[in-house]
């Protein structure tokens, strides 16, 4: 079996505030007061929801739903003490499109969170990942 690298870089720029990406690629913000771009914290959040955001189009597109809107609200419980860790997730996937039926984009929402998202499997296995689906 082979086993990928992947490889970013991060610099510090000033304050709290750090500028990374891949190599030769797009970079982004990651600023620890959460003033400059989102802090360490809210940027795992984004990742995992654009980790399952990106399975769920793409199964939905495999089984030919039409999606018109989508979005991916996502919140965490943390614990209060150190090490200040997320102790569950909670996503709210929000879809708009034509003929969409709840049980497929559920469906696609398992896969990814079950199987797909790279991301949600390698947060620590105890935490909890619920989600609620908003058709309209």
């Amino acid at each position: 079996m082979t086993q990928e690298t992947k490889h970013v870089t991060i610099a510090w720029t000033e304050g709290m505030r750090f500028e990374g990406g891949t190599p030769d690629g797009p970079t982004t913000v990651v600023d620890g007061d959460g003033v400059a771009g989102p802090s360490p914290v809210m940027t795992l959040l984004v990742a995992v929801a654009g980790c399952t955001g990106s399975d769920v189009i793409s199964i939905l597109q495999k089984m030919r739903l039409k999606v018109k809107e989508f979005r991916v609200e996502i919140s965490g419980v943390r614990r209060d003490e150190e090490p200040r860790r997320f102790l569950s997730v909670h996503l709210v996937y929000h879809l708009a499109g034509e003929s969409l039926e709840e049980t497929k984009v559920r469906r696609a929402i398992d896969l990814s969170l079950e199987k797909y998202c790279s991301v949600t499997h390698s947060l620590a296995p105890d935490i909890a990942i619920t989600y609620d689906v908003a058709l309209a």
